[in-house]
């Protein structure tokens, strides 16, 4: 993941960010306990941190600005969710804090990036 933020040319870049965000969520996922309350997370964390991806590649393909903003607003909402669970996994400390603090930060970092980004599009009417 590391050499895709470096390359600044590559148009690609939060596109691969959020695909690798989305594969960190599943290994992370893997390391929560079989119990209720982990398959329980486990699918809201899976389910949120996999969407934001696919919805950025549609809001690539929008129609209009109202609508790569609006997808681009769905990108946020999900990431802002997968936020909540991975807060809840180290508050609660079902996965160790180290192992969830890497995944976390980028979660911030793409946050703040798709946020930007609205912002940007919205003053480009």
């Amino acid at each position: 993941m590391e050499e895709n933020k470096n390359k600044k040319n590559n148009p690609n870049v939060l596109a691969d960010r959020l695909l690798d965000f989305a594969a960190e969520v599943i290994e992370l996922t893997g390391l929560l306990p079989g119990f209720s309350v982990g398959k329980y997370i486990t699918g809201q964390l899976v389910r949120s941190g996999t969407s934001p991806g696919a919805n950025y590649e549609e809001a690539c393909g929008a129609e209009s600005r109202a609508d790569f903003i609006h997808k681009m607003g769905i990108v946020l909402k999900e990431l802002k969710e997968s936020r909540f669970w991975l807060k809840l996994i180290k508050r609660t400390k079902l996965i160790k804090i180290n192992k969830v603090e890497p995944t976390l930060k980028e979660c911030e970092e793409l946050c703040s990036i798709v946020a930007q980004s609205i912002i940007t599009a919205r003053g480009n009417k």
